[in-house]
């Protein structure tokens, strides 16, 4: 189905063998905010449940790789098919409990704003430390024993400038994702979404968390329980610290 250019937002969403998940979320889409999105879905690697695209009331395009891509690599390439004055990074297993996107959009009015994120709710109700002060060398290594992952701004007070926000849901002004060149594709898994927002404050853009809005998070915590992931952390982490 053809993309809409009179629509707002491109909501990018990629599956990496997450299907099932992508079928809960496009639920949440169509009874929420499926008149104001256009949709890429993008197959990082090939997943045998089929996508539920059938009775999704607003315009999709479907991207299959074939070869697996890094998470800013991703959604670097649905950007290029971006027609839209929003650009909306969203996980497969993000819950949309109502339409985020009225108060996320006012808070991007500013000529100088960049992204906005909401606040990030886990299932049990608990709030994720979604929006937070950028890392150091010291605050990592407390992280390694301690890890609270208590919120590190005021989820009361409305909108607020912040360091960065989590990739999980993020909304941009599609001028202020161009200008900076997206996602750096140099980090393939983890702290693209510091980096961006790094570059984005460097670039005179604001970076908002606004809990005026908000959505679920049933996240994995791969880089816990994965070798590998948590090497691609480590990684990346190492690699922030060193630019930044």
């Amino acid at each position: 189905m053809a993309l809409v250019a009179t629509r707002t937002i491109t909501l990018s969403v990629v599956s990496h063998r997450q299907n099932a998940l992508v079928n809960v979320l496009l639920e949440d889409v169509l009874r929420s905010c499926a008149e104001r999105v256009n949709l890429i879905l993008t197959l990082n690697v090939p997943d045998r449940t089929p996508l539920a695209l059938e009775t999704l009331a607003c315009p999709v395009e479907v991207l299959e790789n074939a070869q697996r891509k890094g998470f800013g690599a991703n959604h670097n390439a649905a950007f290029r098919r971006c027609k839209t004055p929003y650009f909306c990074v969203c996980n497969p297993d993000i819950r949309l409990p109502a339409d985020p996107f009225p108060a996320l959009i006012a808070s991007l009015e500013g000529d100088r704003s960049g992204v906005t994120g909401p606040l990030v709710r886990r299932p049990s109700g608990g709030v994720e430390d979604s929006a937070r002060r950028f890392p150091t060398a010291a605050s990592l290594l407390k992280k390694v024993f301690i890890d609270t992952r208590e919120p590190e701004y005021p989820v009361d007070l409305g909108p607020q400038d912040v360091d960065w926000i989590g990739g999980m849901f993020m909304l941009f002004r599609s001028d202020a994702f161009r200008a900076i060149g997206g996602f750096d594709e140099a980090f393939f898994l983890y702290y693209e979404d510091v980096d961006l927002c790094l570059r984005l404050g460097k670039a005179g853009r604001s970076v908002i968390f606004d809990p005026r809005a908000e959505v679920v998070h049933a996240a994995r915590r791969d880089s816990r329980r994965s070798p590998a992931h948590a090497m691609h952390h480590l990684a990346s982490a190492l690699r922030f610290l060193m630019r930044s």
